[in-house]
């Protein structure tokens, strides 16, 4: 486990299952309340990154498979309520307790965040978490070295589109956590996907894309 003081919240990141996912704790210092985002594998393991802390919720970035194997095992162990994008819980057919839309802000204790539409194009709604002092679980929106994986050549541009306009145009020192692998910044990933974007292509590009090629 990885543990990073943003001054007024820890950012516990959890690796979990067989396809590397990062669950996060998100502790509010002051208060030790906390929140849980994602809801992969191994609920022990996520358990015992809270154990000590009080639990409020429990927040979504999307709704794919590798994202929820260990959600009614969380919501039965915690007994809090479930935040989905909307849109995600009707594609997956999820049941969440209150939405998260673009542009709302969530509370625990005397933090909060901010969720934004960031991963569009990799899921139907997939959604990103800024924390104050630049912080941002970013899902699996945009990772170091290349973006989330696409079906279609149309995905890939709404994809890096809202990367673009929605993660990009935060300050560069902005530290991304991503929901597979390291973390990187927001500075770092715009100069691996300027090198990306000065390439031509004879065709276009979808599926798992590295900025390198």
């Amino acid at each position: 486990m990885e543990t990073t003081d943003t001054g007024a919240a820890l950012i516990k990141k959890v690796r979990v299952g067989d396809f590397g996912n990062n669950i996060y704790v998100l502790v509010c210092k002051k208060t030790n309340d906390s929140v849980i985002v994602d809801a992969s594998f191994e609920a022990d393991k996520i358990l015992a990154a809270a154990e000590g802390t009080n639990v409020r919720y429990i927040l979504m970035t999307h709704c794919h498979t590798d994202h929820v194997q260990a959600l009614d095992e969380l919501k039965a162990a915690t007994g809090v309520p479930v935040g989905i994008p909307p849109v995600e819980a009707a594609h997956f057919g999820i049941h969440g307790d209150f939405d998260i839309n673009d542009g709302d802000t969530i509370r625990f204790g005397e933090c909060e965040i901010g969720a934004f539409l960031a991963g569009p194009g990799h899921s139907p709604a997939g959604t990103a978490f800024l924390l104050p002092g630049g912080h941002c679980i970013v899902g699996d929106a945009v990772f170091p070295g290349g973006p989330g994986r696409t079906n279609s050549p149309e995905d890939f541009k709404v994809l890096v589109d809202n990367v673009q306009k929605r993660v990009y145009t935060l300050p560069e020192e902005t530290v991304l956590y991503p929901g597979h692998g390291d973390n990187t910044t927001v500075g770092d990933s715009k100069k691996e996907y300027a090198v990306f974007a000065s390439k031509e292509r004879a065709s276009p590009v979808y599926g798992d894309v590295l900025w390198s090629e």
